[in-house]
């Protein structure tokens, strides 16, 4: 059973079209990179997955729905199964580390358990779980404001495991870390695809990480898919053609759709 699909898509915003032909299958439990200049249309397939972008043709699928016939009550559904990264991480920086991983849980709490921030045991418990998952157990009572970059990317990634999803989303995830935080962005997202079998799907402008970490990876140039396959097989001929041209494609907006339920609960409670 595929958890994405997308045959013959069109993809964009108003009258626009972004994304052409896009042919697309993803598998549950896939490590995805999709590479590419900046503005070809990358951000703009995330956001399609997440049902945040017009189809004007073609058929696309998330978690068994069809996005051109889904209602807004099962939409909220599928983003609750859909763990976001953004590049600016969208935690609450005035909160410790323990209060912003729970964020991910808030849908399960009713209003004055999350206002108060009171958590159960067995929350506690899970709360824990998702922390050390990432390796940042130490740091629970850390405010965030006094984390490192890359630490902070990896409290977002503990939020989102926090909602249980089935799929990550991960916009340029390590674009403003070094070299080290970076990597340790990436090996725990490496990790919580291996341990949970979520699927993860990256937007990546370096392509050393997209070789070393992914499984597959998507190449885009001018709105089309020109490259899907095994990071072994991407040529040098094919890393030209993808990254021909500066700016090749359509700017496209940063991803800036709806956080989670939770997660804006988390802020408007903070």
């Amino acid at each position: 059973m595929k958890t994405i699909k997308a045959v013959k898509v069109k993809l964009g915003y108003g009258n626009k079209v972004v994304l052409t032909d896009i042919d697309l299958e993803v598998s549950g439990g896939e490590f995805i990179s999709i590479i590419g200049p900046s503005g070809v249309g990358k951000t703009t397939l995330l956001m399609a997955i997440n049902g945040n972008v017009k189809i004007f043709d073609g058929e696309m699928s998330v978690l068994n729905h069809n996005l051109r016939t889904i209602g807004n009550t099962d939409l909220k559904s599928i983003r609750a199964r859909i763990g976001v990264i953004f590049q600016g991480y969208h935690l609450v920086k005035r909160l410790n580390v323990l209060d912003n991983v729970a964020g991910g849980m808030l849908r399960k709490m009713n209003s004055l358990q999350a206002a108060i921030k009171y958590y159960r045991h067995d929350q506690y418990e899970l709360i824990y779980g998702y922390m050390r998952a990432v390796r940042l157990e130490n740091e629970a009572l850390q405010r965030c404001d006094r984390l490192s970059g890359g630490q902070m990317q990896r409290v977002a990634i503990a939020r989102a495991l926090a909602q249980e999803p089935e799929i990550i989303l991960a916009d340029e995830p390590i674009s403003s870390l070094d070299p080290i935080s970076a990597t340790g962005v990436m090996d725990t997202l490496a990790r919580i695809n291996k341990e949970y079998g979520l699927t993860v799907i990256a937007n990546l402008h370096q392509l050393e990480y997209a070789r070393r970490y992914s499984r597959r990876i998507i190449g885009m140039n001018k709105g089309r898919i020109i490259y899907d396959g095994k990071p072994e097989a991407l040529d040098d001929a094919t890393v030209a053609r993808i990254y021909q041209g500066e700016r090749a494609g359509e700017v496209e907006p940063s991803l800036e759709f709806p956080l989670p339920a939770a997660a804006r609960v988390a802020v408007y409670n903070a």
